[in-house]
């Protein structure tokens, strides 16, 4: 049968007697996953408008605790991910495809790389591809070089490549890989419970698998709402420093927040998906002209200079960056890691469910190999050489004096350097635009992502669950911003960090529901079952041909196995 050589087959069973779900038909509710993730988060966003200094002063606690006790998971576990994903490609389970065996991808080379390109840019590039390398300049890591020193320059890059590379992508790639195989080539649901039938049995589908989606949907909420934040905080700058608002407070953040999730209400509602991919293509193109812009009037050749620099530094000093941990830096190696490494892990953590998803989705007929090496090296590379470009000049200004650093504020370091260039107002207008649209067309995808998860798998969620969750992602940002008071940047870690340690568990598990799936992959199968028949007929021909012997194949006679010739067995 075709389901038994494939493991795909329309309206079979999974082995275990588990029913195939492909997403399709009309999106039914699961009240339980929905209702609980619900009524837990808008609990959560009342406490935040009641009582702001008590949930402020609790998360805080509760993240002091957690990083001095669990911080460590986040660490082992994110390089762990490295390791888990680059096995799987280069292992003989790389050859497994996503699918059928003999589908065709469904985009062709280019487009998926594309694809991949858009997937690695992001409201995260924009708010830290200046801030990161020329913070990490002007603040090294705890224990490494001088402050603003030569040295200080290769370890301010490598730092970031860290941060914005492997780790990130391959946490993405693990959960993309799950629910790409166990839809495409399972036929399974594109929940992320689904993913653990393999491990777990039909407590996949019980109440273990929703309390997963539970988590999974908590974790796309409060990675969302954090971009979101991000972003608030860098539009409220640029709007200051284009002349157009005087005041800093917080009411002006929760007011961006506000025009933000309105407009992607509208956008949903109104059913202009077109409209936004438009858009989305659009950002692509001024993201890259603001990038060429920087590169061509900034300092060109040492940007140049740090492209090969930035790569070799970072592979250099791999393995001392993934074992920082704070049993060896104290104090300071442990508030340098909630502020920057520990941050990114949980950040992309929470982002792992819908990056992951839309991975899935655009890899249909990829082999494992492909799809790792695509979803790694395709993003990194953007990475490298955003970073280059913005932190190289970045640091550039800071070393010819004119101190783009100044306060050190996050949200105020791209504009102080935008400042020393030509076109600085024009230039703060795009960021602020890219921002906008980054956020709109992102919550537009998270909140499908959202309402998948809350409708059993559907690819088509209710309109009114999808407005429900990016509503829900603007009230989480605005009280993420408002617990953070003064340093609003601290309170969109807390919360995210908090937020996204269940799920770091699922995903560790996760890796071990993979692993067990593919070794029970049908190609997988039928290697091994290949190898012992060979094994076998190979020590029956020594057997009675005393080694002298040969191996051919013939069609059988009367149905059944043919009788061997001589000096053949």
């Amino acid at each position: 049968m075709e389901s038994q050589q494939s493991g795909f087959g329309e309206g079979d069973d999974e082995p275990g007697g588990f029913p195939l779900s492909l997403g399709k038909g009309r999106a039914r509710t699961d009240w339980v996953v929905y209702g609980l993730t619900a009524g837990l988060s808008t609990a959560f966003v009342l406490w935040g408008v009641v009582w702001t200094d008590n949930l402020s002063s609790t998360t805080q606690s509760a993240l002091d605790w957690l990083l001095a006790n669990v911080g460590w998971l986040f660490v082992l576990a994110a390089t762990g991910f490295v390791i888990f994903s680059l096995w799987l490609a280069l292992s003989r389970y790389g050859r497994i495809p996503l699918g059928r065996e003999g589908d065709e991808p469904e985009f062709r080379t280019v487009s998926w790389i594309a694809m991949m390109f858009s997937a690695g840019m992001g409201i995260g590039l924009m708010f830290f591809g200046v801030a990161e390398p020329l913070t990490h300049y002007v603040h090294p890591p705890p224990g490494t070089d001088p402050a603003q020193s030569e040295p200080a320059i290769e370890t301010a890059m490598a730092t970031t490549m860290f941060h914005w590379t492997l780790h990130p992508w391959s946490i993405y790639a693990v959960l993309g890989l799950a629910i790409g195989y166990g839809h495409y080539r399972r036929g399974r649901s594109q929940l992320i419970s689904s993913a653990f039938v393999p491990l777990i049995g039909r407590h996949g589908v019980g109440p273990v698998g929703r309390l997963i989606d539970i988590l999974a949907l908590f974790a796309t909420l409060f990675g969302s709402a954090a971009s979101l934040g991000i972003g608030a905080l860098q539009i409220r700058t640029g709007l200051q420093e284009a002349g157009w608002i005087e005041t800093l407070g917080t009411g002006v953040l929760v007011m961006i927040i506000v025009v933000l999730t309105i407009c992607f209400v509208l956008s949903a509602v109104s059913g202009i998906a077109r409209g936004i991919q438009w858009l989305s293509n659009i950002n692509m193109v001024l993201a890259a002209v603001l990038a060429v812009f920087v590169f061509v009037v900034g300092p060109t050749v040492f940007v140049l200079q740090l492209l090969p620099t930035s790569l070799g530094v970072y592979l250099r000093d791999f393995g001392e960056m993934a074992s920082r941990s704070g049993a060896t830096g104290g104090t300071a190696m442990q508030d340098y890691l909630a502020d920057w490494t520990i941050f990114y892990w949980a950040w992309w953590i929470s982002w792992s469910p819908f990056v992951g998803m839309f991975l899935a989705r655009i890899s249909r007929g990829r082999t494992i190999r492909q799809f790792v090496a695509g979803v790694i090296i395709v993003p990194s590379t953007v990475s490298l050489v955003w970073f280059a470009i913005f932190g190289g000049t970045a640091i550039g200004q800071q070393r010819d004096g004119l101190n783009p650093y100044g306060d050190g504020s996050e949200e105020q370091i791209t504009f102080n350097v935008l400042g020393n260039l030509p076109w600085a107002t024009l230039t703060a207008i795009v960021v602020m635009v890219l921002v906008a649209i980054f956020f709109v067309s992102g919550a537009d995808a998270a909140s499908i992502v959202m309402g998948t998860l809350s409708q059993r798998g559907s690819t088509t969620p209710a309109r009114w669950i999808v407005i429900f969750w990016g509503a829900m992602t603007g009230s989480v940002a605005a009280i993420m911003l408002v617990i953070g008071g003064d340093k609003a940047l601290s309170g969109i870690q807390n919360i995210t960090f908090i937020g996204a340690l269940p799920f770091a568990v699922v995903l560790i598990l996760l890796c071990f529901s993979v692993a067990k799936d593919v070794r029970d992959d049908p190609m997988m199968r039928r290697q091994l079952k290949g190898a012992e028949v060979l094994e076998d007929a190979v020590v029956s021909g020594s057997v009675q041909h005393e080694g002298d012997f040969e191996l051919v194949t013939r069609p059988s006679t009367d149905g059944g196995p043919s009788e061997p010739r001589e000096g053949q067995p």
